[in-house]
């Protein structure tokens, strides 16, 4: 580990005054001695400038006069940064003492970033008793690219659970302003064109589940599908962008090989037809390419096929009632019933 490399961490905040000094400490109560600390507000209108004010010349303050969104907020960040590593932490979410350690272990002269699981917690701090992403889905490494045109996406971490080169940040940032509320895709899909991936497959952070959570599922609802699918079609667009940039062709038929695009599509078309983002879909054909996804893209184990397989055909053709607690203990596993995830373990266990 080299000793001497310096790190940045950049904690973007809106209003998360309640988590924010959690964030902030995680940040400075590192293991790793050579820590800058940047907080940038983005115009917040609760208590979060009082608590920013409290940590005097510990850390570096960015104050926005407007509420410009998230790829504003990391631009300004990365704009005064000094550090060779970056990492953007989410004000309602917080790094483990020794993260930076673990990071700086696996990091290598060519790497572009390195992605580590997290933790997922509740606004009280309790651990809900899984991961993001999930223990048994193997995160990304190595020249991630190839997997990205080839099924439209890779298994990655959000924005708290990714440390990145400055040198390669540099390449695409500023974050235009179409991304200002998804620069985690923005980031997610750009940087592996780049460079390698490293991956740390333990927790070394928490992501927490709370009811302000732009993107996490408290409860199923069917704007919060639309908002998925709408955010697909954004990042499918910037894939081709990218890929014509590097010259290099994707299949015809990429949007059908993304499981998680296409439960989301279907997720949604299900909640509400009318006011799905996508004309024609159809929940039949979905459910249809979702499973041929499933089974031949997906690197999932047997198991969660298997499982996932039936999600599909539950959601796609059961009623409303049905279709909407699978798609609630899909994407909110800890509002699953305890019945439910024993008998998904034992058939984990039966298939294995």
């Amino acid at each position: 580990m080299n000793e001497n490399i310096s790190v940045s961490v950049i904690v973007n905040n809106y209003n998360y005054a309640c988590f924010l000094n959690e964030a902030i400490d995680s940040a400075l109560n590192q293991t790793y001695p050579h820590v800058e600390v940047i907080v940038v507000d983005d115009a917040s209108t609760d208590n979060s400038r009082e608590a920013i004010a409290s940590y005097g010349d510990r850390i570096v303050k960015v104050l926005r006069p407007v509420n410009g969104k998230q790829a504003a907020a990391l631009n300004d960040g990365l704009a005064i940064s000094q550090g060779e590593i970056i990492i953007f932490l989410d004000a309602d979410d917080y790094l483990f003492p020794q993260a930076i350690e673990r990071i700086l272990e696996v990091w290598r002269a060519e790497t572009a970033k390195v992605h580590y699981r997290l933790q997922v917690v509740d606004a009280a701090n309790q651990p809900l008793g899984y991961f993001y992403p999930p223990s048994t889905v193997p995160l990304a490494e190595g020249e991630v690219w190839p997997q990205l045109i080839e099924t439209g996406g890779y298994s990655s971490v959000p924005m708290s659970g990714n440390a990145y080169s400055r040198n390669i940040l540099t390449k695409v940032f500023p974050i235009p302003e179409e991304y200002k509320l998804t620069a985690d895709d923005y980031l997610n899909i750009s940087i592996p064109f780049y460079g390698k991936v490293e991956k740390i497959e333990q927790p070394i952070g928490a992501y927490r589940i709370h009811n302000s959570n732009q993107w996490a599922l408290t409860e199923v609802s069917d704007s919060r599908f639309r908002r998925f699918v709408r955010h697909d079609i954004q990042s499918y667009a910037l894939l081709v962008k990218k890929t014509n940039e590097f010259n290099v062709k994707i299949p015809q038929d990429l949007e059908r090989r993304s499981v998680g695009r296409l439960w989301s599509r279907l997720a949604s078309l299900r909640l509400n037809s009318e006011k799905h983002p996508v004309p024609g879909d159809n929940s039949l054909i979905l459910m249809s390419w979702g499973i041929h996804a499933l089974w031949k893209y997906s690197d999932h184990n047997l198991p969660k096929r298997l499982i996932y397989s039936i999600w599909f055909i539950c959601v796609g053709v059961m009623p409303l009632q049905i279709a909407k607690l699978a798609i609630t203990w899909l994407y909110a596993p800890h509002l699953r019933p305890q019945p439910i995830d024993l008998v998904l373990k034992k058939i984990r266990i039966l298939v294995s």
